[in-house]
């Protein structure tokens, strides 16, 4: 997942620089919307990894799992019923999979893993919005607001997924724990 992450964000740099320089040359509008959904479409793949990078550098998958915004709150059981969570969770991908690994690491260590992931994603959530600050340059606020929302809504999906499952990992850790204190 990481080298296609990679790989749309160069292939998506080169285009918006071909249509980019393209349009200055013939001013053609279907070229300058070419531009703008490549240019767009390059700020949200370098967005991710560059929050990925950042927390990566910054917590290392180090988290304080007993923090007041990890813990589950009262109504997201039912959001998580409603939404049947149970029924989707296991077919998202994982842009690390082995961090999410049990026989490379303990639960504990996926817990903290857990809560960055949970972090990179909330954080895209809100850097999805900012390509709404370009819309008025380009007389195309509908347009900037659909993407950014829908963005927005895609990295949701992962963090439901890091907080529905997070309880049950922090169970095994507790068990795993106490396992080896006896």
């Amino acid at each position: 997942m990481k080298k296609i992450i990679a790989n749309i964000t160069i292939i998506s740099f080169v285009f918006t620089l071909l249509f980019a320089a393209l349009y200055s040359h013939t001013e053609n509008g279907i070229i300058l919307s070419l531009a703008i959904t490549m240019g767009t479409t390059l700020y949200h793949f370098a967005m991710r990894l560059a929050v990925g990078f950042f927390y990566d550098r910054t917590m290392n998958n180090k988290a304080n799992l007993s923090k007041w915004w990890y813990q589950p709150k009262k109504i997201e059981k039912q959001i998580y019923n409603m939404l049947k969570v149970r029924n989707w969770k296991g077919i998202l991908p994982s842009y690390q999979p082995e961090l999410f690994d049990m026989q490379k690491h303990t639960w504990n260590e996926i817990a903290q893993a857990m809560c960055q992931a949970e972090l990179v994603h909330e954080t895209i959530i809100l850097l999805s919005f900012v390509p709404i600050l370009f819309a008025k340059l380009f007389d195309a606020l509908p347009v900037f607001v659909i993407t950014s929302a829908l963005a927005a809504a895609f990295d949701m999906i992962f963090v439901i997924m890091q907080r529905y499952n997070r309880p049950r990992v922090i169970k095994l850790a507790e068990r795993e724990r106490k396992k080896y204190e006896k």
